[in-house]
């Protein structure tokens, strides 16, 4: 698997819709699911991909009575999306609340998903991270 790399800069239009970069857009023929990400950003996962992660959700609800609830919110806020001809996705509006999603969309491959950020939340909190890796080198 080569996974989803680079990063594109795209706006939701007027219906909460915003454009799935062509590069992309082959993985998600049969539709994906667009979950909340703790970060404060949601995962676009392939059909494939949300199998795994449902089955880790599984997994972590046998574990206590918080894991469930965790399991729970996230299969909760969990939605299936489906991709149009022009490439658009619409993103529930409870979504787009949840990752302040108006206006620009920073849509990026993070390796087993895809990542939608405003913007601005990912200058604050993903980019310093940016900065100091080009420190380090």
């Amino acid at each position: 698997m080569a996974g989803f790399v680079g990063r594109y800069e795209h706006s939701l239009d007027s219906k909460g819709r915003v454009i799935l970069p062509a590069k992309f857009r082959t993985d998600f023929e049969r539709g994906g699911y667009l979950t909340e990400n703790r970060e404060g950003c949601l995962a676009l996962w392939t059909p494939g991909e949300f199998e795994r992660q449902m089955q880790a959700m599984q997994e972590l609800a046998a574990a206590g009575r918080a894991e469930r609830n965790r399991a729970r919110l996230w299969a909760a806020s969990s939605y299936e999306v489906e991709i149009d001809r022009q490439g658009r996705m619409a993103i529930p509006a409870h979504l787009r609340e949840f990752a302040s999603l108006e206006g620009d969309v920073l849509v990026h491959g993070a390796i087993d998903r895809i990542e939608l950020w405003n913007p601005q939340v990912w200058q604050e909190r993903v980019a310093p991270e940016e900065r100091w890796l080009l420190e380090e080198e």
